[in-house]
């Protein structure tokens, strides 16, 4: 097996050597952007296995990145670990609309990202195995091989990597409630009682939003309160 390749991109000097050396010491190859701009010329060169993108940058800032490398399509498999030094939810939301995959706030603990990255490094190289390139329940129409859904009669709604395996899972288990800390594990790889559970209600939203469009009384993916989610079908 290769080596994973990681790109690490923060216009801190104190925050990027931080990153460079820890990763480095759990076996990973490290490559090294100090700006937006850097880090889409070194994309273009070799795609990386997982990105961690810092978000305040002067010039181009990390979710504009993220936006340029989610609207081509050869990085739509492209794992992004988004860091950020602002944790509100709205903050949190943005990144992971913008096409994030998980989210990592500052300042962090070495041993909380080297988990993290772990986690996504064996969901990228992770085959996974379905049944049927395709899942139906009710209007709901997912494609795997192209990573879209589609409702009803209207277009098909392009997802993200995550967004895709978020919701093929909940639709594998249809008429099951799913608690986020399930989801964690089975959706982000993550061991048991780590990760953070707004990370899986951030993508909920998003992926509810994209979905419903507007028309909340679809309500393809339901809350159980005090429970999860669920979709019903």
């Amino acid at each position: 097996m290769t080596t994973p390749y990681i790109l690490a991109v923060d216009d801190d000097p104190e925050v990027l050597g931080t990153l460079t050396r820890a990763l480095s010491r759990e076996g990973f190859e490290v490559g090294r952007a100090t700006s937006g701009f850097d880090a889409l010329r070194l994309l273009a060169d070799r795609q990386p296995d997982l990105l961690v993108l810092d978000i305040i940058m002067p010039g181009l800032d990390g979710l504009a990145v993220c936006r340029k490398i989610r609207a081509e399509d050869r990085y739509s498999d492209l794992t992004i670990l988004f860091l950020t030094a602002r944790g509100q939810t709205d903050d949190v939301v943005a990144g992971l609309d913008a096409g994030g995959d998980d989210y990592l706030i500052k300042p962090f603990e070495v041993a909380e990202l080297i988990a993290r990255v772990r986690a996504l490094i064996r969901r990228t190289q992770r085959n996974v195995i379905t049944a049927s390139p395709t899942l139906d329940i009710g209007s709901l129409h997912l494609d795997s091989s192209m990573h879209q859904a589609t409702v009803g009669e209207r277009p098909p709604i392009q997802l993200t990597a995550t967004e895709h395996r978020l919701l093929r899972y909940l639709m594998e288990h249809n008429n099951q409630a799913l608690s986020p800390q399930h989801l964690l594990e089975a959706v982000w790889d993550y061991p048991p009682n780590t990760g953070d559970p707004d990370l899986v209600r951030a993508h909920v939203r998003n992926l509810r939003a994209k979905l419903e469009k507007g028309e909340e009384e679809l309500r393809l993916i339901r809350t159980i309160h005090g429970v999860g989610y669920m979709i019903s079908g």
